[in-house]
């Protein structure tokens, strides 16, 4: 550890016992602080990094800037767990504190082989002696590599590849690598933005993990987008999946939808070659998702992890950020095909979590359940609303479902939020996750799902849903 990873350490230190004391004397200041949700310390949160399970234990690292709750230079925050429920909070793993990331540690994946965690990430930097843009000029985004042994402890950092090892063609915007392994080659993909604005991702190859070379690009037949960034490519049953946060989309039903949008393409044919894409989905149709991950886990399953937030976002904002901190992760989803549909829903340890309070049909009121999940089922003709705090509402009118707030002030519990939305034909059953500050929407068995931050000073839940079946479990 050098002399400024030391004193980067103890200024971090300083800041999240701050934190901490001020939580411990305040009931305002934690009283939308998640209990299920991953949330930092103090400051700021955004995207998940090197998500793995690892010798048995789940790890999730974290885009932090621990001094100011609106940003500032990133390290990775970094947490662990036995049941992506119950997160224990391990410290910051990584500083930037060289040369090839000293304005930050930016976003990265984690690949696990031979008894080794093996972190890659983008350095940033600033060029700060001259008249630069920061996309054409003036921007490193070099490709860096980590490893531990422990999960705990971790090696000194190694620089893979920089600008000019990148495609002539490329701004200086190509970032955040995940790599996986196939047939005894190692490939990375990492987002990218062409001189032309054009977004696409960059695929690599290696044979060591270490020495990488340029194999491949994915792009739409016309430019969608000028940026894709936080790359992912996995399968799925039949599937195989390119998911992508997409930068620069207008217009048409985009100026309904976030500023920015993550999503993904089913592959038709091999990245590695020829290959088609399928329209973009949508990972989520709500307020706050954005720079998904994924990974796999000792059991097989595929897991997707996101931040609950949304970048260069002046719609509306978070309360926290007079409390210290902002911003969370969304619960962990399991991704799974079903009927040719690509589905999500609440990792299935949730189910050891939860107690029934309630099982009625038609309609049920509660007040004072502040982390709870709301199952309704054997919806009949698309009939039903929700309402929490009494201004969140969920519906279903005209083929929409729509997760909508009666106010829009940025003093109400929508802090400034107002209505997203989806085209659907039928709506059969809901399933609600709400925390203290976040509620996620999961509409026919996770076919769609809407996530969205809220900041409720009361706990009031009402549904309607005539002859329908509707649970509500509390998650102690």
């Amino acid at each position: 550890m050098n002399a400024l990873t030391r004193d980067l350490a103890k200024l971090v230190e300083t800041a999240e016992q701050s934190q901490k004391t001020r939580e411990e004397l305040s009931v305002s200041d934690r009283k939308f602080r998640e209990k299920l949700h991953l949330m930092p310390p103090v400051g700021w949160l955004n995207d998940p990094n090197g998500l793995c399970q690892f010798q048995g234990i789940y790890h999730a690292f974290f885009q932090y800037s621990p001094f100011d709750a609106e940003g500032g230079v990133k390290m990775w925050g970094h947490y662990t767990s036995t049941n992506m429920i119950d997160w224990e909070y391990q410290s910051t793993a990584l500083y930037p504190d060289q040369p090839f990331d000293c304005h930050g540690v930016y976003s990265g994946s984690a690949f696990i082989e031979d008894g080794k965690m093996y972190l890659y990430y983008t350095g940033n930097v600033k060029l700060e002696d001259g008249e630069y843009d920061y996309i054409r000029t003036g921007r490193e985004g070099n490709t860096v590599l980590v490893m531990t042994e422990d999960g705990k402890t971790f090696g000194r950092k190694k620089e893979l590849m920089r600008n000019s090892d990148y495609p002539d063609d490329l701004t200086c915007h190509v970032r955040d690598p995940k790599v996986w392994k196939e047939n005894d080659i190692y490939y990375m993909v990492q987002g990218a933005r062409t001189n032309e604005d054009v977004g696409q991702v960059l695929v690599f190859e290696s044979e060591d993990k270490i020495n990488w070379k340029f194999r491949n690009r994915v792009e739409s037949e016309n430019p969608f987008g000028y940026m894709w960034e936080c790359p992912d490519y996995f399968e799925i049953g039949t599937k195989k999946l390119l998911s992508t946060s997409v930068q620069g989309l207008e217009g048409g039903i985009w100026d309904d939808c976030n500023v920015y949008q993550s999503g993904y393409f089913e592959i038709e044919g091999d990245i590695l070659g020829e290959y088609k894409l399928s329209e973009y989905h949508l990972w989520d149709y709500g307020f706050d998702y954005y720079a998904p991950q994924s990974f796999e886990t000792e059991d097989g399953r595929r897991i997707h992890i996101s931040w609950m937030g949304m970048p260069d976002c002046e719609e509306y904002t978070n309360p926290t950020i007079q409390t210290g901190w902002q911003h969370c992760f969304t619960f962990p989803r399991e991704i799974f095909e079903k009927n040719g549909k690509i589905c999500q829903r609440p990792i299935r340890e949730l189910d050891e979590k939860k107690h029934l309070v309630s099982d009625v049909k038609g309609m049920l009121s509660s007040d004072g359940y502040s982390v709870y999940e709301l199952e309704i089922l054997n919806i009949a003709e698309n009939h039903f609303k929700v309402i929490l705090s009494n201004e969140l509402i969920l519906d279903y009118a005209d083929g929409r479902f729509r997760m909508h707030f009666i106010s829009q002030d940025k003093t109400s519990v929508s802090a400034g939020r107002s209505m997203r939305y989806v085209e659907v034909d039928e709506v059969k059953d809901l399933k609600i996750l709400a925390d203290r500050s976040s509620v996620e929407v999961f509409v026919n068995d996770g076919e769609y799902v809407f996530s969205t931050r809220y900041y409720p000073e009361n706990h009031k839940l009402l549904a309607e849903a005539v002859e329908a079946q509707i649970r509500l479990s509390e998650i102690m």
